[in-house]
């Protein structure tokens, strides 16, 4: 959300500018990008120990996947570090002319994105594995693992698009997470189903 607001394509200065005027807004964008590469650690951890059951070979690997990708996104998020160094005013800076600045910060929102597609590539074969182990299971609908394994192609078609075909600009998985948004949601109401079950299961106290 905050880059789509603030970059402008091919438009050096004015991506500048807009960053520049929302410079904390940008920073915070970083941190919450941040936030994210961790939380998915500990999604990886907590889809293993579900599906650990279904094939703890598979099981694992989809976690190894999920890590990964969780460290290229991280890793990902430096250039958009640099960005903030760039604009931040500092003294040395003044060797740079404006437009020089203003173009090297394009180069590292470029630089950014490819890092991003790097590692959607990964978690487009960590859906794979998912949606196969959800379909596998006992406990969870076939329908959800087919669907979350349609959403694994669209994560790679769309990687290997951008990093095969120049000026790629078609958004597959736009259409195709479907089933990645209703894992969400069935794991929230399952998990909650359970907990509802124990608590009733407990004897109760005099």
């Amino acid at each position: 959300y905050v880059l789509g607001n603030l970059v402008v394509a091919n438009d050096a200065n004015a991506t500048a500018n807009n960053i520049l005027a929302s410079l904390e807004l940008f920073r915070i964008g970083i941190i919450v990008f941040l936030m994210v590469a961790l939380l998915d650690v500990v999604v990886a951890w907590a889809l293993y120990v579900l599906l650990e059951p279904v094939n703890k070979s598979l099981s694992l690997l989809a976690a190894w996947f999920r890590l990964v990708y969780a460290a290229v996104f991280a890793v990902a998020l430096l250039p958009l570090l640099n960005i903030s160094q760039l604009l931040g005013g500092a003294a040395y800076l003044k060797a740079f002319e404006t437009n020089q600045l203003h173009a090297q910060v394009m180069v590292s929102i470029g630089a950014f994105h490819a890092g991003w597609d790097l590692g959607l590539l990964l978690f487009g074969a960590h859906l794979l594995l998912l949606g196969y182990l959800v379909f596998k299971s006992d406990s969870l609908p076939k329908w959800l693992g087919i669907l979350i394994s349609i959403a694994g192609l669209g994560y790679l078609i769309d990687s290997f698009g951008k990093l095969l075909i120049p000026n790629y600009n078609i958004n597959i998985a736009m259409f195709t997470f479907v089933g990645e948004f209703l894992l969400i949601f069935w794991l929230l109401w399952w998990g909650m189903k359970r907990q509802t079950a124990n608590l009733a299961a407990q004897p109760r106290r005099a």
